[in-house]
């Protein structure tokens, strides 16, 4: 099975800061979101990450898909 450069570094989870400047919401508002409950994350120690899988579907729900 042959996988693309773009599938092989595709990330697993992304930190606030890196959504932020992905998706162009800020920083404030998106641990608005995370503290209200709408995204969900996973914490690893002091890490707060948000599994790709997890963000793809929030943005979708948010665009109203």
């Amino acid at each position: 099975m042959t996988n693309t450069i773009s599938e092989q570094n595709k990330k697993l989870a992304y930190s606030v800061d890196e959504i932020s400047e992905q998706t162009t919401l800020s920083k404030p508002f998106l641990r608005n979101e995370i503290r209200a409950g709408r995204l969900k994350v996973n914490r690893f120690g002091s890490r707060v990450l948000v599994l790709a899988e997890t963000l793809q579907d929030y943005l979708r729900k948010e665009n109203g898909k």
